[in-house]
């Protein structure tokens, strides 16, 4: 019989719950268990369930002002934990699928095609810069470059001068799951919708009421725009 299973890191985060919530075949091990910076314990799961031939790796230390606070979390979990998940995928011939943010394009025009120049921003995006360096050096594997939030905006202020392609995470974790039974899709693809403001965004969302906030006014560095050219995203559909 063929493996035909999923496993998926980070399935009690936020992304990780809503591809949950639209595959209930997936295998969606505790950290306790799967634990992205422990190789060994990793292997000894993946023995044991046989049938797994894809991981979805979402899991990851995604704040971008904790980070500037504590680096040595982001280099373990985002970039040691990338490279063990990597080596795992390569010795048992898994395929891959990273999930990586927007915040690794320039962010100075927007519109970017995968092929685009690459300068993170943050620290956060450096990390994730750092994984996407890992998965690069496995052929089988893709990189999802994508950026989502609540279905219902969380915040009180939305930035005005912040352009994205981010959606709900309602919208973009049926794409992305429909991208993972994807098998022989390799490379680098960016998964979001139109080109909007964070603002836009929040009453896309239906929060009518949302307050202006400017990039200038946070403690760490926002990019401008980071929206994405979607074509090839939509020669999938």
């Amino acid at each position: 019989m063929k493996n035909n299973e999923i496993l998926l890191t980070g399935g009690s985060g936020l992304l990780g719950t809503e591809i949950k919530n639209n595959a209930f075949d997936i295998i969606a091990p505790h950290h306790t268990e799967f634990d992205i910076t422990n190789y060994e314990q990793m292997n000894s799961f993946i023995n044991e369930h046989k049938n797994i031939n894809t991981i979805i790796h979402g899991a990851a230390f995604i704040s971008p002002p904790l980070i500037e606070k504590d680096p040595v979390k982001a280099l373990e979990v985002n970039i040691v934990g990338t490279a063990n998940i990597v080596k795992l995928c390569v010795q048992n011939n898994l395929h891959l699928i990273y999930i990586s943010t927007d915040y690794v394009y320039k962010g100075d025009k927007g519109k970017y095609s995968e092929d685009d120049e690459l300068l993170p921003q943050n620290k956060y995006a450096w990390s994730k810069l750092g994984g996407e360096t890992a998965v690069k050096l496995y052929d089988d594997s893709l990189i999802i470059r994508t950026s989502f939030c609540e279905s219902v905006f969380p915040y009180d202020k939305a930035f005005v001068d912040q352009f994205t392609s981010r959606d709900s995470v309602t919208v973009i974790a049926p794409m992305i799951l429909k991208i993972a039974k994807n098998e022989s899709l390799n490379g680098i693809i960016n998964v979001g919708t139109e080109r909007k403001t964070i603002k836009g965004l929040a009453i896309k969302l239906g929060k009518k009421d949302v307050g202006d906030l400017k990039r200038d006014d946070v403690g760490f560095s926002v990019p401008y725009d980071t929206s994405f050219d979607l074509k090839k995203l939509k020669k999938l559909k």
